[in-house]
């Protein structure tokens, strides 16, 4: 394989102008150039992305932080980002941290060293003490999980408004008694998604009932099981359950179906984000759809720009209710 010195020697003139060459400098005349250009084809020259990179101190890898891959919601939200980085010749490592600090923290020093230039997290749990101090110094946004007095930019949905036309399609299809499986409070997206579900019902005149919330420590089908089990020993049951979701209403509908009951006629379930998965389900599932794709596309969007130094606002997409037979009118 031909060298950048051969290049040069061929075409006759010095390295440093055949690379001035390859990055596109305008301080090369237009005959130079072409010379260039001739010996590079000929020779069937290709330059080195690592050495370029290495020059002008990018990496062209872009970090994003998931706490599990097995979470089918990130699905499209990667496709979004993978999509736009490529356009743009960047690449993407999938970083699945398990919310534990230390598998965060190898992940945080490929900025600092340079080896990556930036970060999209996605997990609800990441330090974000850590987090808003790299931020003074690299490009991170924060994309579907964020922390709104971090200062650092984020895309997402409004989750309390979600969570009130999910619990409100409920009530205006006559329900009164509605249950509430929700994740850990620890993270800002439950107590918005809990916050919309008391709302409607305050609303609405319905007094929130305690003993029909469940909480779980992660997003899992099993985690809906064991919830909806629960609720299903009430001897005043729900007839109706919004799981914060999609995978958790998911547990809650195989757990209904397990204990005999029907969905909708015995207990309606909504889910959250619109999965792949909830239009398999039996009934298939209604559920607050989020623009996924379209959430990874500008958060990459975002990131590029704050790499190039460029001014980023957080955006704040539309969501909406898909109607489904896991619903039905009383």
């Amino acid at each position: 394989m031909a060298n950048i010195r051969q290049v040069a020697d061929k075409a006759g003139v010095s390295v440093a102008t055949v690379s001035r060459v390859l990055n596109g400098h305008n301080t090369v005349s237009n005959k130079t150039k072409q010379k260039v250009e001739e010996a590079i084809a000929q020779l069937n020259y290709e330059p080195s992305s690592l050495g370029r990179n290495l020059r002008n101190s990018e990496s062209r890898l872009l970090l994003v932080l998931i706490p599990e891959i097995a979470n089918p919601f990130y699905f499209e939200i990667i496709k979004g980002i993978e999509t736009t980085a490529l356009n743009h010749n960047y690449n993407i490592l999938l970083c699945e941290t398990n919310s534990d600090p230390e598998r965060e923290d190898i992940y945080f020093d490929l900025v600092r060293s340079k080896m990556a230039d930036g970060i999209i997290s996605m997990d609800p749990a990441v330090n974000m003490e850590t987090l808003i101090a790299l931020a003074e110094a690299h490009a991170i946004i924060q994309c579907s999980e964020y922390d709104i007095d971090s200062g650092i930019p984020y895309v997402t949905i409004d989750s309390e408004k979600a969570a009130y036309m999910a619990v409100e399609h409920l009530i205006n299809i006559g329900h009164r008694k509605i249950g509430l499986i929700n994740s850990n409070k620890d993270f800002l997206y439950a107590r918005q998604r809990e916050k919309g579900y008391q709302k409607a019902l305050e609303d609405h005149g319905i007094e929130v009932n305690p003993a029909y919330i469940r909480y779980t420590h992660k997003l899992g089908f099993e985690y809906g099981q064991q919830a909806m089990r629960d609720i299903l020993k009430l001897d005043d049951r729900p007839t109706a359950v919004f799981g914060v979701s999609d995978l958790l209403a998911i547990g809650a509908l195989r757990e209904i179906h397990t204990n005999g009951l029907s969905v909708p006629d015995d207990i309606a379930v909504v889910g959250f984000d619109r999965i792949d998965f909830s239009n398999m389900t039996h009934p298939t599932l209604t559920t607050i759809a989020q623009p996924m794709c379209e959430m990874g596309t500008i958060a990459a969007q975002m990131l590029l720009k704050k790499i190039r130094g460029e001014a980023v606002t957080s955006t704040v997409l539309q969501h909406e209710l898909v109607v489904r037979e896991s619903t039905k009118p009383k």
